[in-house]
């Protein structure tokens, strides 16, 4: 791909409200979006605001939205766009803009924090912790997140509804829920703070899997098949098998004084 002009347009504002401004911009072979909004800082609006930290897909800090998709900045070749049609670069619509194309996730750092970490086994020191390969696999896939939060951006039970944000963790941490549910080494089982419960309590029930989390994931973790489909079985098991629910009744009959 050779040098050409590229029509952009980027939204400008704050929290009072904003809209659309067009440039005309330089771009270069092997460019990614990043370059192009450096370059519009460089030479047109030196006062645009944006996140970027690493510019290699690692951070997650440059999230936005390109041409209605939510993406990395960074990661995001010019050569993959439609040259012919203005690229418009918009903050992540699922979260307050604080000015330009930052916004406010601190939301997720809420969510984060109400998530009970993973308890380790009390029988085994540190260094004694031992694990099937096939369980640190099965994990290791939801450890690749670099929060970027696209996927809380573009799941419609947030993006849609402000209203649910109360009672909806969004799927990357009902991901870290179900990691967590399937460590055989965390000792909050059902004698303890029951990962289950806590993903009934952080609105599992509203996730209707229609995999957009999946899709815009940069790291390719199948977030929808993985982790919340196996995560809504065993949670249904729990709360809604009869033979489980007869189970339980039997054991609290027998165990009554």
């Amino acid at each position: 791909m050779s040098g050409y002009e590229a029509r952009f347009r980027v939204w400008r504002g704050d929290e009072r409200g904003g809209g659309l401004r067009d440039f005309t911009v330089e771009v270069n072979e092997g460019e990614v979006v990043l370059d192009i909004v450096h370059r519009l800082q460089a030479t047109q609006a030196p006062d645009l605001a944006v996140r970027w930290n690493c510019k290699a897909g690692k951070c997650g800090s440059c999230s936005a939205e390109i041409n209605g998709r939510p993406r990395l900045l960074c990661m995001t070749r010019m050569s993959v766009l439609d040259r012919a049609r203005p690229v418009t670069i918009t903050p992540l619509r699922a979260f307050p803009v604080i000015r330009d194309l930052v916004t406010d996730v601190s939301f997720n750092y809420e969510k984060a924090r109400e998530i009970p970490a993973f308890v380790p086994p009390a029988e085994s020191a540190p260094g004694e912790y031992r694990m099937l390969q096939q369980d640190v696999d099965r994990s290791q896939e939801f450890r690749k997140c670099i929060e970027c939060f696209l996927c809380q951006d573009t799941c419609h039970v947030v993006r849609d509804h402000e209203e649910n944000k109360r009672a909806f963790a969004g799927p990357r941490f009902l991901m870290r829920i179900a990691e967590l549910d399937m460590h055989p080494l965390d000792a909050a089982g059902p004698a303890g703070l029951d990962r289950r419960r806590t993903a009934r309590e952080h609105g599992l029930g509203h996730c209707n899997i229609t995999k957009c989390c999946t899709e815009v994931c940069p790291e390719g973790i199948r977030i929808t098949d993985n982790a919340l489909i196996p995560l809504k079985e065993r949670v249904a098991d729990r709360a809604y098998d009869p033979v489980v629910w007869l189970g339980s009744k039997i054991r609290r009959w027998t165990s009554a004084p």
